[in-house]
């Protein structure tokens, strides 16, 4: 069996988003904008959104958000650039802020609650032959296509009943979920291990809960953290302080450097090239084999220690740097938009990442949430070079300052460190398979060639 063909405009229309002007765009807020480049593939990303007055987001209201809301980039590029495609699909998950769409946002607005269940339109409007209609539908150049709310509308849907659209759309929302709770799995991981490194090696905290509890002095410039720490734990709710054999592993003083300022007694001053090797490894097309891991820039997410995506060695037509799995790899070209991960393979990366590795396993832990920590990407930006392409340098970054810790501090935050990351590995391997599975079934469950009716129990074994 298969389903019979109509276009989307019978069961949808495409609503706008609203022309907000520049002045209106203001750098912090309660009232989001989403623009085109926040509609990525099958997600909002909030991550870099401008905001309106509240006054502003009541007048338009009209253009709020909510959950299930299907969003389209009505302007991107052609198929040269990928990641800034036209007509990109997102939904709006739940628990996700209220926003307001900008101009060339596009909103998918059923026509009748009862004809089709919305996310299948979702599922329809993401497959690839619907990306390429809009694509080769859209006028203007390969830099900056559009694509009018009539054009959407013309795209093929299959013409399916309300209970068998929500049925498989159901099915696939499932793969869609393991999928999502893997991804907050790993990000509240990776949370946590910037939250120790933090606390242990930016703010000191447990040098100087030894230091309050000794009655030790607190140098003038880490009063107001001690004050901090103090109240936190003759307040009601106390934290849990750390366990006796990890405290006594940390001094309870501060000794004065000439360069870092006050740093915790006995530990040494340094650079992060010490500690840190950048690996230069170069790789040539031909000795790439076609399915060897692939690392680009756009596979690397921004602000995430994961590696979610990837490609393969035979998209490869370019001299590519090798890297190693545990390896830290950063992004140099517009450091700004920290894009840092541990690698969950060897293979071969983009010549605009760095490939750092630490010089000895004691190192391993440090040196990775170092190099994510905002204030070391922070430090590359400053320094880097370029205008319209900044790129950080290895020299520059290779004498950031920082307070070493002991081996026996160092070994221990290993130890932390490795238990708080090790599900990372399996739940992106799991996500992969996942999406790999939906990517399968997808194409066949849409134009109906896979019944649901006949084949559910066997599909719902997967989990």
């Amino acid at each position: 069996m298969s389903f019979k063909l109509t276009t989307l405009g019978e069961y949808a229309k495409v609503q706008g988003g609203f022309a907000y002007k520049s002045k209106d765009f203001e750098e912090n807020g309660l009232a989001a904008v989403l623009k085109i480049k926040n509609v990525r593939f099958g997600n909002v990303d909030y991550s870099d959104v401008a905001y309106i007055s509240d006054d502003l987001a009541k007048k338009t209201e009209a253009w709020a958000t909510k959950e299930g809301d299907i969003l389209i980039s009505m302007t991107g590029s052609g198929p040269n650039a990928p990641q800034s495609l036209v007509g990109r699909v997102a939904r709006v998950g739940a628990n996700e802020p209220r926003a307001w769409i900008n101009q060339r946002v596009g909103r998918i607005v059923p026509l009748n609650n009862d004809e089709i269940h919305p996310d299948f339109l979702f599922y329809v409007m993401s497959q690839p032959s619907s990306q390429e209609f809009l694509v080769q539908n859209s006028s203007g150049s390969a830099n900056q296509a559009n694509i009018s709310g009539k054009v959407i509308e013309l795209l093929p849907c299959p013409k399916v009943g309300y209970k068998e659209s929500a049925a498989i759309a159901a099915l696939v929302r499932s793969f869609d979920e393991k999928i999502t709770l893997n991804t907050q799995t790993n990000q509240t991981l990776e949370q946590m291990a910037q939250a120790l490194f933090k606390s242990w090696f930016v703010d000191f905290d447990p040098v100087i809960d030894n230091a309050l509890a000794a009655g030790n002095p607190i140098p003038e410039p880490l009063a107001e953290r001690a004050a901090l720490r103090q109240a936190l734990f003759e307040g009601d709710n106390p934290p849990p302080r750390l366990q006796e054999a990890t405290r006594q592993l940390f001094p309870d003083s501060f000794d004065q450097h000439p360069d870092l300022g006050w740093i915790p007694e006995g530990w040494g001053g340094g650079h992060f090239g010490e500690l840190t090797d950048n690996i230069r490894d170069s790789a040539k097309p031909d000795t790439i084999a076609d399915d060897e891991h692939y690392v680009g820039l756009e596979h690397v997410d921004r602000k995430s220690l994961s590696l979610a995506r990837w490609g393969y060695g035979r998209d490869v037509d370019s001299n590519k740097s090798q890297f190693q799995k545990g390896d830290v790899l950063f992004g140099k070209l517009r450091p700004y938009f920290h894009k840092v991960c541990i690698a969950p393979f060897g293979g071969v990366c983009s010549t605009d990442i760095l490939v750092l590795r630490a010089k000895n396993e004691q190192l391993t832990s440090f040196v990775r949430l170092l190099a994510f920590d905002s204030g070391f990407v922070e430090y590359a930006n400053m320094r880097s070079t370029g205008t319209r392409m900044p790129r950080a340098s290895w020299k520059d970054m290779a004498q950031y300052p920082l307070a070493i810790p002991s081996i026996k501090v160092l070994d221990q935050f290993n130890v932390f460190i490795s238990s708080i990351l090790s599900p990372l590995g399996n739940n992106i391997t799991e996500n992969v398979t996942l999406a790999t599975l939906r990517d399968t079934l997808l194409p066949k469950l849409l134009s109906g060639e896979l019944e649901l009716s006949k084949n559910k129990p066997q599909l719902e074994d997967v989990f």
